[in-house]
């Protein structure tokens, strides 16, 4: 399983609200699908920029068994100056809520009631009992350090220590594990941004209320 994967059955499972929207789970399944990338070998930063790994003859190349994740690889850009980390987070996460919905309902590892729709965020959706559900609600229930961060992103309370850890997970200095603390900074700074857009959105809205009511 994806670290992506993982972290859509782990936000199906929380509670209703306790993510904020889908457009904060969808930068932060980017970023999942960055770091199992790096994870892989496919891709490595040089500064805050992607550089994808090189193509095998003229052929797209498998580097999962997972569609979306090789789908992620072939969409890098693949010429300099190259993408920063900033830049595909927002083009990758367009409809990324609604693929990952779909590739798991594929795969079986969620139904949906009555012939509804599957939304993961806001309507009817059951997560089948499968092992890799058990697998990821395990990965979160350990801590480990990468699913931990990207549920902090997201607003998750306590999701660093929810492994029953009190301290932060130690630092990694090696070059992968400074590129995934790139990759996870950047997802946190995103969110916020989107945050903030949002914050913007409802003050402007508000105004605009006000001046058609003559407040």
């Amino acid at each position: 399983m994806s670290t992506a994967r993982d972290l859509v059955l782990v936000a199906l499972a929380l509670p209703t609200g306790e993510v904020t929207g889908q457009g904060d789970l969808s930068l932060a399944l980017a970023g999942a699908e960055a770091i199992d990338l790096l994870q892989r070998g496919a891709l490595s930063l040089d500064g805050d920029r992607m550089v994808p790994g090189p193509l095998v003859g003229a052929g797209l190349r498998t580097v999962s068994d997972d569609p979306l994740l090789d789908q992620a690889d072939a969409t890098l850009v693949r010429h300099e100056p190259y993408e920063t980390i900033h830049q595909w987070l927002w083009r990758r996460a367009d409809d990324l809520v609604p693929a990952y919905a779909d590739g798991l309902e594929r795969a079986g590892l969620v139904v949906h009631p009555h012939g509804h729709g599957l939304r993961l965020l806001s309507g009817p959706a059951v997560l089948a009992d499968t092992q890799e559900r058990r697998e990821a609600e395990e990965r979160k229930a350990s801590g480990e350090p990468v699913l931990a961060n990207l549920l902090a992103a997201l607003g998750v309370q306590d999701a660093i220590t929810e492994g029953g850890e009190d301290e932060q997970p130690e630092r990694d200095d090696s070059s992968l594990g400074e590129a995934v603390t790139t990759v996870l900074a950047a997802v946190g700074d995103a969110v916020m941004e989107l945050e903030a857009a949002r914050l913007r959105r409802d003050v402007e809205s508000a105004a605009f209320d006000n001046v058609w009511r003559g407040w």
